[in-house]
């Protein structure tokens, strides 16, 4: 089985030459009323630039590091938003999953389903995703170098799931740091069939305090670090986005103000059709 360097939804394709893909969204469920806002802001901004887009919500954060931080509303209710937003506003739906027994409710709901960056090597929750037959996103481990994403996406092809995105979403650098390496965003396509290539800015923008139990933020540098990852040529950029983010329940310094989104797409709208204009320019 062969590694797809295009995937196809519905109405559109998501692969590193053809028009940037929005996978916009949520950190986590807060509330049904703030899922159904942020999705219409989302769809409303994405349409205004003519760009595809895929809703991201979760309903469980099991990573959380402390045990008092919040983790959702639940599987079932949050299935049920999330199918809720996908029929009312007919946009494609991503969440991630983080168990095999949640993977079937998941997947018959969503179209892509997500395998977070701390359980990339599950081999038993891989297998699992695999046989739903849903479009996988894969979140690249912070601890893995981009040579070595290969072997989770040839997990995935052994299980028979050719229906693959790779997200890149920072690498660790010393103690509660993360750098994104751009010249590692070709290595993946290269190594990897040219396999559709996202990026996770606001995850990327993480910057923990060394002595806080809870994840800090350079939102502030979410423009800059965005356009510098489009400006290599990539399938999407995942994002995460609030209302208020400062009341945000989980990741809120990562967050783009919801506000600030028609900002971000116009400038990202020209600069991916800028790029993918340029001709392919290979050298050995």
């Amino acid at each position: 089985m062969q590694i797809k360097n295009e995937i196809n939804l519905t109405d559109f394709q998501i692969s590193n030459n053809k028009p940037l893909v929005i996978i916009g969204g949520i950190n986590v469920i807060e509330s049904r009323q703030m899922a159904f806002e942020t999705a219409l802001h989302f769809k409303q901004t994405c349409e205004k630039y003519n760009m595809p887009l895929v809703f991201k919500a979760s309903f469980d954060k099991a990573n959380r590091s402390s045990f008092d931080s919040f983790r959702g509303i639940g599987i079932l209710e949050g299935l049920d938003v999330l199918n809720e937003i996908k029929l009312k506003y007919k946009i494609p739906i991503l969440t991630d999953v983080h168990t095999p027994d949640q993977v079937n409710l998941a997947s018959k709901i969503c179209d892509i389903i997500q395998l977070p960056a701390f359980l990339a090597r599950q081999t038993d929750l891989v297998k699992t995703m695999a046989a739903s037959n849903c479009i996988i996103n894969i979140k690249k481990p912070q601890f893995l170098s981009p040579f070595q994403i290969i072997n989770i996406i040839k997990k995935f092809l052994e299980y028979g799931n050719n229906n693959l995105l790779v997200c890149e979403r920072g690498t660790c650098f010393g103690y509660d740091n993360l750098i994104v390496d751009m010249l590692g965003f070709q290595v993946i396509k290269s190594q990897c069939n040219d396999v559709p290539l996202i990026f996770d800015v606001t995850h990327s923008l993480q910057y923990r305090d060394h002595s806080s139990s809870v994840s800090g933020g350079r939102r502030s540098q979410i423009f800059g670090l965005a356009r510098a990852a489009i400006a290599t040529g990539i399938a999407g950029l995942f994002i995460e986005s609030h209302p208020n983010p400062k009341e945000a329940l989980c990741d809120g310094p990562s967050a783009l103000p919801l506000n600030n989104l028609d900002d971000l797409l116009s400038q990202l709208s020209e600069l991916d059709a800028l790029v993918k204009g340029f001709p392919i320019i290979k050298i050995d």
